[in-house]
């Protein structure tokens, strides 16, 4: 199964699914920003990297065309925004459509955009957590594909509840990944169910 992540900060997220021995290959990590520290996590792994510059396009859509381009190259199975801080337009999503997966540190539809810990906190909920979901034409609105509840503590701060929470996101996105590896993935409505596939062995 074919990896493909794409981020723009220091890369956390995308140095768990590097490190992990899971039944995947990562074939490229990408960005929108030359000076990503996650591109070399990538260097550093062996895995090939790149950058669509965003600040290169004038349009959106335009940059949003180029990405898809250089995407396809890699032919991956599965995209995987592991921090971009870029909205993926259609230009995108509709050539990768039902292939791409993004992590939110929120329970969506609770808290979407780009400042969910601090809304959880301003809001005074007891509980937030870390969705897992596919991407679709909105912002944080596509299927929910699993999701994993984190209890908020009276002393957490923004800083101290986002390190909880990434915490969660790394081991889950690993175990996602690697469960997508063996199952297939159906949607009926938003409802998003994971199948085990029959392997071969499995006939004889």
């Amino acid at each position: 199964m074919r990896i493909l992540l794409l981020a723009s900060g220091s890369g956390t997220l995308t140095q768990a699914v590097l490190d992990a021995a899971g039944p995947y290959s990562v074939v490229a990590v990408g960005s929108d920003l030359p000076d990503a520290p996650v591109l070399r996590r990538a260097q550093q792994a062996g895995v090939d990297d790149f950058c669509v510059d965003f600040s290169s396009y004038e349009d959106r859509s335009d940059w949003n065309r180029a990405l898809a381009e250089v995407v396809e190259g890699y032919q991956p199975d599965w995209i995987v925004s592991a921090g971009l801080m870029r909205i993926l337009g259609p230009e995108f999503v509709s050539r990768f459509a039902g292939k791409i997966i993004n992590t939110h540190p929120a329970l969506l539809p609770s808290f979407p955009g780009a400042h969910a810990v601090r809304d959880a906190l301003a809001h005074g909920v007891h509980v937030t957590g870390t969705t897992i979901h596919l991407i679709d034409e909105g912002v944080d609105t596509g299927p929910i594909i699993r999701q994993f509840p984190i209890e908020i503590s009276p002393t957490d701060t923004e800083e101290t509840l986002h390190e909880k929470i990434k915490e969660v996101e790394r081991a889950q996105l690993v175990r996602l990944l690697s469960d997508l590896a063996t199952h297939s993935l159906s949607l009926d409505g938003r409802r998003v169910t994971l199948t085990p596939v029959e392997s071969e062995s499995s006939r004889v």
